[in-house]
């Protein structure tokens, strides 16, 4: 079998060198093929294989599906995948949890490209989710487990990677504009329109896409206090325009630009007005070549983030802030031996920051470089073993190396057993590290932090087992996993403060975690009609450092959706996601569980022109805007949603 995956690997090399077509756009041409194929993943290895066959745990979210209901940013499109929370960080803000571990740690690539981490400068930042609209987006790939042997720092806990679709031979768009408008007197209603375009501008040699969105959410009133804002009013523009040039079959070249501003206004308690103005763009300019001896890659790119914030109480604030990264990549991969799959490459990322509060001269940067290797080995017809690791340098703590060993075992075409090994790690930021680093944010305005250039970096060793099994008419699959984190760094009360009536606190690496658990998965067609598909996760989480579990994690979350095809026009869904209770302290009591309900219908007038609707949140689960002693996120209860999807 293996033997076959390793023909398929030269044989999909060679249909891109011998068609423009493809190579103009290989993620929409896999789009075009039969729904029974299997998915397409690249981020696992970097190099396209099929989901079986991918030496991690990923899960596949399809941008067809997304386009079919409600989705604001990227934690929607992700938040009923296995081993997935969202969590709150804060101000009615979220972040992608992945197998326990914070949202800190999850690294979000665009087409493989990593964007900035606002996170680590400003407090309640979740400004990495909205840079796509669904509209343009292929598919998400979503890898659980730590991908430092590929991607370096960051990626402690897993991997998001959103592939956008790409120019064909053909010219394709669609457009969309969706309401969601809420049960409730104290508003949170959101608005949205978006558009995707691509195709040839020189048939076979340039081709161009194009897409923007635009985004509205009313501010969510605060149940005990209306005058007091639970969720922030926000509006949001995204645009991209990109060209792929196609000299010959067999090079490719992508050049790219996005842009995006968005507006976030709230009303705090004190009250006060709190406004975020933040723009973001991105550059990009790739070569892919396939060669007769095998493959290669070199990208170019550049990601920015400007945040403006300002108080309505002249009180001070943590910005004006500005996140640049630049990276220079490359890779190339070739057969060797009739059993190998090699792959070498390298980075060079310049990370910099402006922040008042970073120095004195209120910007910092760090160079960061790296190499990787990576070898896929084919062991005869059904056994498979890939090695790699990466070997990061950084200027303040020096080498980290990042290996990864993964073992795949196909006894029959419908059954794989999978087993890994893997250590990723995190840098700490550059206002950790900073000695100047000060801020007096914390505790309400009553705690002054500062850094610590002593840090090191954030461990995790990860270890995991599965096994798929797929039949005709339903799939299983179980996968045990065991995270060993170590280094997490947390601010510690210092025993005295240099400014009188203040608490003083420093980083520092003290935290240390073990988070295992089981993931299930399953899938059944139960009649010609109808499709009931499920995942449930079981967390089992131990803060180390005092031998407790640590707050706001779930032991049990699961997530089931039946599909009743009911005509070849109208199709209908029923969703439900379950939420099992969270521990916060010793003194607090526990979270209670929640389950949240969602119905929707879709339509199709013509085979271009679909309706959607829907029910979110069925029984009016509004948590922590009815109750926020319990919940730490507010919820708009039930709301109703219609949307127009065109294609063309």
């Amino acid at each position: 079998m293996f033997r076959r995956s390793l023909v398929s690997l030269v044989s999909l090399s060679s249909a891109v060198t011998a068609s423009p077509a493809l190579a103009l756009g290989e993620e929409t041409q896999q789009r075009r093929q039969p729904a029974t194929l299997p998915a397409i993943v690249v981020t696992a290895t970097a190099s396209e294989r099929n989901e079986a066959d991918t030496p991690a745990s990923v899960s596949v979210i399809d941008g067809d599906d997304l386009r079919q209901r409600p989705v604001h940013d990227l934690s929607d499109a992700v938040r009923d995948a296995v081993g997935i929370d969202v969590e709150s960080v804060g101000l009615g803000r979220r972040g992608i949890s992945i197998r326990g571990m914070s949202s800190e740690h999850t690294l979000v690539l665009i087409d493989g490209q990593r964007i900035n981490n606002s996170a680590s400068a400003i407090a309640h930042s979740d400004f990495e989710l909205g840079w796509m609209p669904v509209d343009a987006i292929e598919r998400v790939e979503v890898v659980r487990g730590p991908m430092s042997s590929l991607y370096g720092s960051e990626a402690l806990g897993g991997v998001v990677n959103i592939l956008s679709r790409s120019a064909t031979d053909q010219w394709r768009g669609s457009f969309s504009s969706q309401a969601l408008i809420s049960d409730h007197s104290l508003d949170g209603n959101h608005y949205k329109g978006g558009f995707y375009a691509g195709g040839p501008l020189v048939p076979g040699t340039l081709g161009v896409n194009v897409w923007g969105e635009y985004r509205r959410r009313d501010a969510l009133l605060d149940a005990a206090d209306p005058e007091l804002t639970a969720l922030d009013e926000q509006r949001a523009t995204t645009g991209h325009v990109g060209l792929t040039w196609t000299p010959d079959p067999y090079q490719r070249i992508d050049l790219s630009v996005d842009a995006g501003n968005e507006d976030l206004e709230g009303v705090r308690a004190g009250p006060y007005q709190s406004d975020n103005e933040v723009q973001r763009r991105r550059y990009s300019l790739s070569h892919r070549g396939d060669w007769g001896w095998g493959n290669s890659q070199v990208r170019l790119y550049r990601s920015t983030l400007d945040r403006e914030t300002y108080r309505g109480d002249g009180a001070d604030t943590t910005g004006p802030n500005r996140f640049t990264d630049t990276v220079l990549d490359g890779r190339v991969g070739w057969i060797a031996g009739g059993s190998h799959k090699l792959t070498i490459g390298s980075e060079v990322r310049r990370e910099e920051l402006e922040d008042p509060n970073i120095n004195s001269k209120g910007k910092d940067d760090l160079t960061h470089y790296a190499a990787f290797a990576q070898d896929e080995i084919f062991l005869g017809e059904k056994w498979e073993l890939v090695l790699g690791s990466r070997f990061d340098h950084h200027q303040d703590f020096g080498w980290e190396t990042s290996p990864r060993a993964y073992l795949l075992f196909h006894p029959t075409d419908q059954l794989t057993f999978k087993a890994g090994a893997g250590h990723g790690f995190k840098a700490p930021t550059l206002k950790q590290l900073s000695p100047e680093f000060e801020s007096r944010a914390a505790m309400g305005g009553r705690g002054i932090i500062r850094g610590n250039p002593n840090l090191e970096p954030e461990t995790n060793r990860s270890f995991e087992l599965g096994a798929t099994l797929t039949q005709d008419r339903w799939s299983a699959g179980a996968t045990l996993f065991h995270n060993d984190v170590r280094n997490l760094i947390e601010t510690v009360r210092q025993p005295t403060c240099f400014e009188p009536g203040y608490v003083c606190l420093e980083y520092d690496n003290i935290a240390k975690a073990r988070l295992r658990g089981l993931e299930l998965t399953a899938a059944v067609d139960l009649l010609e009609r109808w499709r009931l598909e499920a995942n449930y996760t079981y967390l089992d989480a131990r803060d180390r450092t005092n031998d407790e579990r640590p707050a706001d994690r779930s032991r049990h979350r699961a997530n089931t959706t039946l599909i009743w095809r009911t005509t070849d026009r109208i199709s209908t869904r029923v969703r439900a996601e379950y939420v099992g209770s969270q521990y916060r302290s010793d003194t607090e009591r526990d979270r209670p569980d929640h389950t949240l309900l969602y119905s929707y219908v879709d339509y199709a007038f013509s085979p271009g022109i679909s309706l959607h609707a829907g029910v979110e949140n069925l029984t009016d689960e509004r948590l922590a805007n009815d109750d926020p002693d319990l919940y730490d996120r507010a919820d708009e209860g039930r709301r109703y949603f219609v949307g127009l999807t065109a294609t063309f």
